[in-house]
């Protein structure tokens, strides 16, 4: 039988494709299908939605808003105050009006989100460490810690935080923001805690937990490392909803007179003073109520849509 040397060359060229072709194959794989977290997940969720990009830019302007106050408005919110301004209408240079003592309102409204939103961020931050941490701590090694631990947030999450903040309030002689700040969290916190120690016993029984105490990985160190990263994403939403609330809380401590004094500026306590002439000069009284209203509906947005960005089950239903 005669030997074609074309019939060889094809073969070897054949041999060389089949030899090629299945690692290009796994290569075009391994670049194509990138392991993506579940945070990329939520992002892409997210970003897709007018609900986030509305409440996430309100959010920003209000944070820009208490940081720099000066930026927006050059009147004093305390000073050059008149007889004649009383309760008056809008004007060149005072879009809102005046306040019964003849102060702008406007100037009022934006250097009272100073304090309405310091004491909400502080009173978050301090409900979510110390929750994080206590219900971290019990779900995870259990025992009498975890019987200790409910019991006592059972005692603290009986009582309504607002009414809890109301009796501790009036009999405190120093009212600050952190002072309110502070109050609030002792009553909030079991909440937090509760949701954290859920979230942990769920994580705690995972594969990479298990795997991980079997390579001889200390307790500490895989709450840390593993069970707290995996847990703490329901913290995240409450945390993102709370924050609004305790906004509201402290202008309702404030307009019962038993959260910040009156020479401290917030929405609350300018809502208190303008009750008094509330039929008469509806205006002092509506504007910070409004901005107070769009602040804590801003959060709330946040929140839901970061909750549903973060639950599987709603991005499939979605």
């Amino acid at each position: 039988m005669r030997n074609d040397p074309d019939q060889k060359l094809s073969a070897d060229h054949f041999v060389a494709d089949l030899d090629e072709t299945p690692v290009k194959a796994v290569d075009a794989v391994d670049e194509s299908e990138k392991p993506r977290s579940s945070w990329n997940d939520a992002w892409d969720s997210m970003k897709k939605r007018p609900t986030f990009w509305i409440s996430a830019v309100l959010i920003l302007f209000v944070i820009v808003v208490a940081i720099a106050p000066g930026l927006f408005t050059h009147t004093s919110p305390t000073r050059g105050a008149s007889l004649p301004d009383s309760n008056g209408g809008p004007e060149a240079g005072h879009p809102m009006g005046f306040t019964l003592q003849g102060l702008d309102v406007y100037a009022r409204v934006v250097y009272g989100a100073q304090a309405s939103l310091t004491v909400g961020l502080l009173a978050t931050i301090i409900v979510t460490i110390v929750g994080v941490v206590i219900g971290s701590l019990a779900g995870y090694y259990g025992g009498w810690l975890d019987a200790v631990v409910s019991r006592i947030g059972d005692i603290f999450f009986a009582i309504p935080t607002v009414l809890g903040a109301i009796v501790l309030m009036s009999v405190l002689p120093s009212r600050t923001p952190l002072t309110v700040a502070l109050v609030l969290s002792l009553f909030a916190w079991p909440q937090i805690a509760r949701i954290m120690r859920g979230s942990v016993l769920g994580a705690k029984s995972s594969d990479y937990v298990m795997a991980s105490a079997a390579l001889g990985v200390s307790r500490f160190r895989i709450l840390l490392r593993h069970v707290v990263p995996n847990a703490i994403t329901p913290v995240i939403v409450v945390a993102t909803v709370s924050l609004g609330t305790f906004i509201v809380a402290e202008a309702t401590l404030s307009f019962l007179g038993i959260g910040l004094p009156s020479g401290v500026m917030s929405w609350g306590n300018d809502i208190d003073q303008a009750r008094s002439s509330l039929r008469v000069a509806p205006m002092p009284l509506i504007w910070p109520a409004a901005a107070l209203s769009v602040t804590v509906l801003s959060f709330l947005m946040m929140g839901d849509v970061v909750r549903d960005a973060l639950d599987p089950k709603a991005r499939a239903r979605r």
